[in-house]
C-alpha cells in the first residue's frame, strides 16, 4: 500500500523524465494545505532561476495569511512569471509534481501563462 505522497511522487517521475528530454527550464509547483510554491528550475536541473511562494513575507501580508486558495495561487503564478522573465526565461515546461491539474495548480498555471510565460 502506497501512501498518498508516494503515489504523487510516482506520478511526478514520468513528467520529470519527459521534461528532461525537452531541454527547457521547468516550472515546478508544490502545494501544501496552507501554501503554494513555484520554482523555475534550469534545463540541467541544477539551478533555481526564480522562486515565488505564499510563504514570502510580503505576499503573506498581502493575503492576510490565506495562502491556500485559488486567489493566492493566481498571485503566485503572476509573480513567478515576472521573476522568470527577469531571469531571462520565456519558455518553460509545466511540472505539476503529480498534483491534479485542477483548482490551485490550474489557477497558478493560467496566471503564469497570462503574465507571458510560454508552456
Amino acid at each position: 500500500m502506497m501512501t498518498k505522497k508516494e503515489q504523487r511522487l510516482r506520478r511526478s517521475r514520468q513528467t520529470r523524465a519527459r521534461i528532461a528530454i525537452q531541454r527547457v527550464a521547468r516550472l515546478t509547483v508544490f502545494r501544501s494545505n496552507t501554501h503554494i510554491y513555484a520554482q523555475v528550475v534550469s534545463e540541467s536541473g541544477d539551478k533555481v532561476l526564480a522562486a515565488a511562494s505564499t510563504a514570502e513575507k510580503e505576499i503573506r501580508e498581502q493575503l492576510a495569511g490565506k495562502g491556500g486558495n485559488v486567489a493566492a495561487a493566481m498571485l503566485i503564478g503572476k509573480r513567478i512569471a515576472e521573476k522568470a522573465k527577469a531571469a531571462g526565461v520565456e519558455k518553460v515546461a509545466f511540472d505539476r509534481s503529480g498534483f491534479a491539474y485542477h483548482g490551485r495548480v490550474k489557477a497558478l498555471a493560467e496566471a503564469a501563462r497570462e503574465a507571458g510565460l510560454q508552456f
